[in-house]
């Protein structure tokens, strides 16, 4: 996927700035009442905290996904149609099925919302 020194460091400074906005959020979270005046209802703070991070990293990592799944099935859909014309719907089929990652993702997520 990543290739020679560009691709190294990309993959590093991705690293470096997911692990920095991470830490950042849960010290933010566990710390800090984040603007809140009272607590929430029907559970600790931390549980509400752990449902936030859990509904970002379903949205995330389903979107990081899309994009892989998406840049194959895409450059794959562009080299069909080109050859034959005809081969245009059964090629957005596949990528429409790659987007359907992300939509999965965000229902997760929403079903976690809804619970805090």
């Amino acid at each position: 996927m990543f290739k020679g020194k560009r691709g190294k460091r990309i993959l590093i400074a991705n690293v470096v700035v997911f692990t920095v906005v991470y830490l950042g959020a849960a010290i933010f979270l566990f710390t800090a009442r984040a603007g809140a005046t009272e607590a929430v209802s029907g559970g600790s703070e931390i549980a509400t905290a752990a449902a936030y991070i859990a509904a970002a990293l379903v949205t995330g990592m389903g979107a990081i996904g899309t994009g892989i799944a998406v840049s194959s099935a895409a450059a794959a859909a562009i080299a069909a149609v080109s050859e034959n014309e005809q081969n245009f719907g059964k090629s957005m089929i596949f990528v429409a099925m790659a987007e359907g990652i992300a939509i999965y993702g965000l229902l997760v997520a929403f079903m976690i919302l809804g619970r805090v």
